[in-house]
């Protein structure tokens, strides 16, 4: 756990939050500031900054993100079609320096 990360404070039920869903290796919350009717952020329980850094063996945390993903789609037939967005970096979004993917579904998003 990084001590000033809030993903890693609501991890270890430092912070609450609206937790969704949960495995072993990630788990996924309702964003505080939603961009669409459903919008999650799907969280790697092990710190990771951003995209750039994560290591070889770290790569299987994207295919556990994606698997929670399709099984957020399973969840709700409405929600079936969904986006999945990973900000790297200040000037592209990122703004918790905590690798995570932001799921957005519920309606028909601008391209």
């Amino acid at each position: 756990m990084v001590e000033n990360c809030i993903f890693c404070k609501i991890n270890a039920r430092k912070i609450p939050a609206a937790v969704v869903a949960e495995n072993d290796q990630v788990f996924v919350i309702k964003d505080i500031n939603p961009k669409a009717p459903l919008h999650y952020l799907i969280i790697p329980k092990k710190h990771v900054v951003d995209m750039q850094s994560l290591q070889a063996d770290e790569l299987p945390l994207i295919a556990e993100m994606s698997a929670m993903a399709q099984q957020l789609s399973k969840t709700d037939a409405a929600h079936h079609d969904f986006r999945i967005v990973i900000n790297n970096g200040h000037a592209a979004g990122q703004r918790v320096f905590h690798l995570h993917m932001h799921y957005l579904a519920g309606n028909i998003l601008p391209e």
